[in-house]
């Protein structure tokens, strides 16, 4: 194995996230635009691989949750894009914000205020994006604040508001009326705005919301997780390409001779004859600790049970089920692949895709396909 490749391989393929795009992009009701979602390194990807490649299957519209990442962005794609900034941008650095030609998501009235008064005084363009909470209570205007704005006409003619956004809490459950209720809140604050600000555009569907309805498209979507593999529709098939593999090394093999406690805690007992190997790869590469004698990994065309608690740097497999010359010439394991996806190493750990993508570590070696 190369060298770089030595501490594990996270293998990112770039045309399964195109085409997740292109997927994605299909399904939307005329009119729609899909956006990408590229925050925290594009969910752990690797944003100047991803956004990139994003851009050459025509995405405009991209979305990062931190001003950094959003100047990073544009030194790297230009000035043919939208870049919006999410989580807004913090007092003092505005000037910077603009001049890098980024839309903040401002969630008060006072940050409305804020924004459009140093943008005047400073002689700069403006434009933002304003967020309303309609209904999952994280980040956004309260309808008090709304109806506080719509009745500042100077207020609304000032500022240069291009987006309003607002975030679904309950997307990935098709049936919880949560979403119902979400969409009539939006669509009741958009209609509102619209009537002083026609040409504001509208954004509400995640990944998750693209797959509830056309209604919920509105101008732009903003996949994020499942541009990268995972599942938008928890509970049926996925329709989305994997986009990850993840291979480790196998750093020792053995045969028990007795049966044996395995691990941290001594939770696991493997019985006396058990084949064990041990592989470089641990909750400090994003193996999550809570995976412990519950995830699995594959070689050879089988799963291989994890067994006792995964360490710092390494876990354990059972090798059992492989035969004499498969486990001779066991190099390596896999973790992520397209019989084990993130979604089912989320499972083991109790937890979702994103937090596997976005936990993957940095000691593997990158492969990048389709770049």
């Amino acid at each position: 194995m190369n060298k770089d490749f030595r501490e594990g391989l996270l293998q990112i393929d770039l045309g399964a996230i195109g085409d997740n795009y292109i997927q994605l992009r299909d399904r939307l009701a005329t009119g729609s635009r899909c956006g990408a979602v590229v925050k925290a390194d594009a969910y752990g990807l690797g944003m100047a691989e991803v956004a990139p490649a994003l851009q050459r299957r025509g995405c405009r519209d991209f979305f990062v949750a931190t001003q950094d990442e959003g100047e990073a962005l544009r030194q790297l794609l230009g000035d043919d894009v939208r870049i919006v900034v999410l989580t807004g941008v913090r007092p003092g650095f505005e000037l910077d914000c603009a001049g890098a030609g980024l839309i903040p998501t401002l969630f008060t009235l006072e940050q409305l205020r804020e924004w459009v008064a140093l943008c005047s005084r400073a002689g700069i363009a403006g434009p933002c994006a304003l967020k309303v909470d309609s209904g999952m209570t994280r980040l956004g205007m309260t309808p008090e604040e709304f109806d506080q704005l719509l009745a500042d006409p100077a207020l609304l003619r000032s500022a240069d508001i291009r987006l309003l956004l607002s975030h679904l809490a309950c997307a990935d459950e098709p049936d919880h009326p949560q979403n119902a209720l979400q969409l009539r809140n939006f669509q009741e604050a958009a209609g509102r705005l619209r009537q002083r600000c026609p040409d504001v555009e509208l954004s509400l569907a995640n990944s998750s919301g693209i797959c509830l309805g056309g209604e919920y498209h509105f101008d732009v979507v903003r996949p994020g997780s499942a541009l990268y593999g995972v599942n938008p529709v928890p509970g049926g098939a996925n329709p989305m390409r994997a986009v990850v593999e993840l291979r480790l090394p196998v750093l020792q093999k053995r045969r028990l001779g007795t049966g044996r406690s395995v691990g941290y805690g001594a939770t696991q007992q493997a019985a006396a004859g058990s084949w064990l190997a041990t592989a470089r790869g641990g909750y400090a590469d994003g193996i999550l600790r809570a995976q412990g004698g519950r995830g699995c990994g594959w070689a050879c065309g089988r799963r291989l049970p994890m067994v006792g608690r995964v360490s710092m740097d390494s876990a354990v497999y059972d090798i059992g089920a492989l035969s004499e010359v498969e486990r001779d010439g066991l190099e390596s394991i896999e973790l992520l692949n397209r019989e084990i996806t993130v979604d089912e190493m989320a499972g083991y750990a109790g937890t979702i895709g994103y937090e596997i993508l976005t936990s993957l570590g940095h000691r593997y070696g990158r492969r990048y396909l389709g770049s």
